[in-house]
């Protein structure tokens, strides 16, 4: 095979060193910057048999968008919102399509009434993230409670949830009775305990629940909560379901209410109703 003359003129030892260049994993273009060789059919002679690099191969990035446009046009999406959901060009989205079927046109109307429901389930997206970062921040903010934060929080949570001695009854109820459907404040009351000294053995639990519910599985529920064996637990009572009433209490995690009776808590009740007392006065003597 005849070669041009002057600097192409040494084609084999032109070739030996385009394709060790090829094999380091040079471009073709690199090649040719590397060798300034600037024909394009010399330079395709110099590296002939020689597989391009894994990294210069056409990427196959577009087919998955190509799959999902596809899908989207047989679903009856317009290009428009193609290009807003892939991020492609409408250009693309024509060539990938074509051999579908038109889908139908939609009322304006509806139009209209879509893209108000997609702007609007956006924002309660939009809405839903900020109010999540808000109760994170504030969890976050709160870390680990003093012994007399956790008193005093205990205190607060049992005068606005567990029963108290009335002035009109005829008989002294000094003791700590507290019943509640949320899991956490369950959880919390039973820590708050723990730090107040009272032994578990002093601790009697009953449940309280519809008769339409699923007894056994709740009672199983709080059970496990609490750490104690069903066996302990007093015997459940039944709410008697009044079909002309609509109950929104319902579904699997509709669970009852646990009751947590405390023994012998009659000194203990009077120190919370004495912290209570001063938890009040202690917010009015503040300055403001």
């Amino acid at each position: 095979m005849a070669h041009a003359s002057g600097k192409y003129a040494d084609f084999e030892g032109l070739r030996e060193k385009a394709v060790a260049l090829r094999r380091q994993g040079l471009s073709l273009r690199q090649i040719r910057d590397e060798l300034k060789i600037y024909n394009n059919d010399i330079l395709n002679q110099l590296i002939k048999g020689e597989p391009p690099p894994a990294w210069t191969k056409r990427p196959r990035a577009k087919d998955d968008l190509r799959e999902n446009a596809r899908e989207l046009r047989l679903q009856g999406w317009t290009y428009d919102q193609i290009e807003v959901e892939l991020g492609c060009s409408k250009s693309s989205i024509s060539l990938w399509v074509r051999d579908l079927p038109k889908p139908e046109r939609r009322d304006p109307t509806e139009q209209a009434k879509l893209a108000a429901r997609r702007r609007w389930e956006h924002e309660l997206a939009v809405r839903h993230e900020a109010r999540q970062q808000t109760k994170e921040a504030s969890k976050q903010a709160i870390g680990e409670l003093s012994n007399r934060e956790l008193f005093l929080a205990g205190v607060v949570l049992y005068w606005a949830e567990g029963a108290k001695d009335k002035a009109h009854s005829r008989q002294r109820r000094e003791n700590l009775q507290f019943i509640n459907s949320d899991p956490n404040v369950i959880r919390f009351y039973l820590r708050w305990l723990e730090s107040l000294e009272v032994d578990r053995e002093r601790l009697r639990f009953r449940l309280y629940i519809h008769e339409s519910a699923d007894v056994a599985e709740a009672e199983a529920y709080w059970a496990d909560l609490v750490g104690v064996d069903t066996g302990t637990f007093q015997g459940t009572t039944l709410k008697k379901h009044n079909p002309k009433t609509v109950r929104k209490n319902v579904g699997d995690s509709y669970r009852g209410c646990l009751a947590i009776y405390v023994a012998r808590s009659a000194d203990l009740y009077r120190r919370v109703e004495g912290a209570w007392y001063g938890i009040v006065e202690g917010a009015d003597r503040r300055p403001g």
